[in-house]
């Protein structure tokens, strides 16, 4: 295993060097080094030749190539024109014709169809992309991210990892850690330790327009996550179409007098609150939220 590292890790920094590449790290550029890693993931992907995997930062091709020879068709989306062109070189000159390269903001541009996603994601892009992905229909999708990020993805009601995202993924999917990977793992080396997860979609029946008012009504909470909701709700009243303070107040005092779940629920802190019991809130305001 220590041969494949070094022999992955020489033949990357050869790669760099020869373009005269120095990366950045404050733009999310840290290559995989760890080849006993990078098999991992490609399995944990279970790669066949029916599948489109979408690519996200495939940055000189670490994962790509190998993706390549595994799956019917790669899509690659680069942000650094410099990169992108060392890439799309890359692959020419190994005959590979089965990628996709696309040179543009991951964050921003339309996906083509794919039903899978492979990356060791750009940390800053981490939480857009990862709402973005929740917008698509895939299979499973085998993503690295920042230690810290994989752990509040699968956050607990009343944890410090308890988040937004926690509770955005609930309804959204199914999250399981695969596996640690190391800081020393990655050329140039971050500051912390990463983390491989699987995504596997949940079909749980949430409408789109009831999963619409959801998202706003959980952006509005976590943004006081030490507030009551009740409090929370009012204080983040412009993320649910509110910008009149005493509308919203009037408006939760004559649903809580006709319902007396609502009122209980607005008094616990956000914190405290499960994604289920966010959703119940959500409905009830579902024909006042904007």
């Amino acid at each position: 295993m220590a041969q494949a590292n070094i022999s992955l890790a020489k033949e990357t920094k050869k790669i760099l060097q020869d373009n005269g590449i120095r990366l950045n790290k404050n733009l999310g550029q840290n290559y995989l080094i760890d080849d006993f890693k990078r098999k991992k993931i490609i399995k944990y992907a279970d790669l066949t030749k029916n599948d489109t995997v979408l690519e996200i930062g495939p940055g000189i091709g670490t994962l790509t190539i190998k993706l390549a020879e595994e799956a019917r068709k790669v899509i690659a989306i680069e942000q650094d024109t410099a990169i992108f062109n060392i890439l799309s070189e890359r692959l020419e000159n190994e005959g590979i014709d089965n990628v996709e390269l696309i040179n543009g903001d991951a964050v921003k541009v339309d996906f083509p169809p794919f039903n899978k996603i492979v990356s060791n994601l750009p940390y800053q892009i981490s939480s857009p992309i990862t709402f973005k992905f929740l917008n698509h229909d895939f299979d499973l999708a085998v993503l690295m991210y920042q230690k810290e990020f994989a752990e509040r993805m699968n956050g607990k009601v009343g944890t410090k990892e308890y988040s937004r995202l926690s509770a955005m993924l609930y309804f959204k999917a199914k999250v399981d850690f695969l596996t640690h990977v190391s800081k020393e793992s990655f050329i140039p080396s971050p500051k912390v330790d990463s983390a491989v997860v699987k995504l596997t979609p949940k079909k749980d029946g949430t409408s789109a327009e009831d999963f619409k008012i959801y998202s706003k009504v959980v952006k509005a909470l976590f943004q006081h996550r030490n507030k009551k909701a009740r409090n929370a709700l009012i204080d983040s009243r412009n993320q649910i179409g509110f910008k009149d303070k005493k509308e919203l107040k009037s408006l939760i005092i004559d649903l809580e007098d006709n319902n007396e779940e609502l009122k209980e629920l607005l008094l616990k802190r956000t914190i405290t609150l499960s994604p289920e019991e966010i959703m119940k809130i959500a409905l009830l305001l579902k024909n006042d939220v904007k």
